[in-house]
């Protein structure tokens, strides 16, 4: 069966990028020619993406295109949203963060693309932090979370750290916290993360088959598998999927996903995330 048979049995996708423009949230919706990819870490890497949008009005294009210029100085985040989903069930972030450049192409179709990054500005916001001879990791967390502007999801073994001290970008916290407490620390859009390394979120599980979305057959790797599935509203970065592929039954089993790639357009085929993940020893 046919990748594009596969989707008409799918109701129509949602696409909607927000992006601030002078002090206001504008929302493109699937209306507008979008193409959007990018990929997700649950590590020490940044998320990432780029978004291209076709046919803009002039005013908000300028607006992007100067604010985002090298030349510009004012280095106020230029905050971005994705989401997508289908019309049973609305939609589901897939991505936030800044937009940090942008380039247009030619006439007739002027398309915009900006390449994007979760908290890019964070890199110069630089403080400086010292707790007492004893703090928990997940006190430490706390005070992560509120200086880069996420909630927390903690979800780790919680312990004592002796004389916490940082100096360096608020952001760069995220990576120290990991290393420290050796656990996955990560930024998921709004979330900072924390959980047992070599552990799955909590009641996050995708089911994956030919019948929910799963696309062309599982690939082992060295880690675990890498497979490809339409966007839904229920997967997470560090959240469990499991696989059932009548075709491949060697892949079958649980996986915590560490990578998470997306690509969605709004007009052409594209509508799709690809899970890198690893064998779970949870279950």
């Amino acid at each position: 069966m046919s990748w594009r048979v596969y989707v008409e049995k799918f109701d129509n996708r949602l696409v909607k990028v927000s992006i601030e423009i002078n002090g206001k949230i504008n929302t493109y919706d699937q209306s507008y020619n979008i193409s959007i990819s990018g990929s997700k870490y649950a590590n020490a890497n940044k998320n990432e993406c780029e978004v291209k949008i076709a046919n803009l009005s002039k005013n908000d294009r300028d607006y992007i295109l100067t604010e985002t210029s090298p030349f510009n100085l004012n280095k106020s985040p230029k905050s971005i949203k994705i989401e997508a989903g289908r019309e049973s069930y609305g939609t589901t972030l897939v991505f936030s963060g800044n937009v940090y450049s942008s380039t247009v192409s030619q006439p007739p179709d002027i398309i915009l693309s900006m390449k994007c990054m979760t908290k890019y500005f964070l890199g110069g916001d630089v403080v400086t932090k010292a707790q007492g001879a004893q703090t928990s990791l997940k006190g430490i967390a706390k005070g992560i979370a509120k200086d880069i502007g996420t909630s927390l999801n903690f979800q780790a073994t919680d312990k004592n750290v002796s004389n916490y001290t940082h100096t360096g970008s608020s952001i760069s916290q995220v990576d120290k916290l990991g290393e420290m407490g050796n656990v996955d620390a990560y930024v998921d859009d709004e979330v900072l993360v924390v959980k047992d390394s070599n552990k799955a979120l909590n009641n996050v599980i995708t089911v994956l088959n030919l019948d929910t979305g799963m696309i062309g057959i599982p690939e082992l790797t060295a880690l675990g598998i890498k497979i490809k599935f339409l966007i839904d509203h229920d997967t997470k970065l560090g959240g469990i999927i499991r696989v059932t592929s009548k075709l491949y039954p060697t892949a079958n089993g649980d996986y915590v996903i560490y990578k998470l790639g997306f690509d969605i357009e709004s007009r052409d085929t594209a509508f799709y995330y690809t899970a890198e993940a690893y064998r779970s020893v949870r279950f």
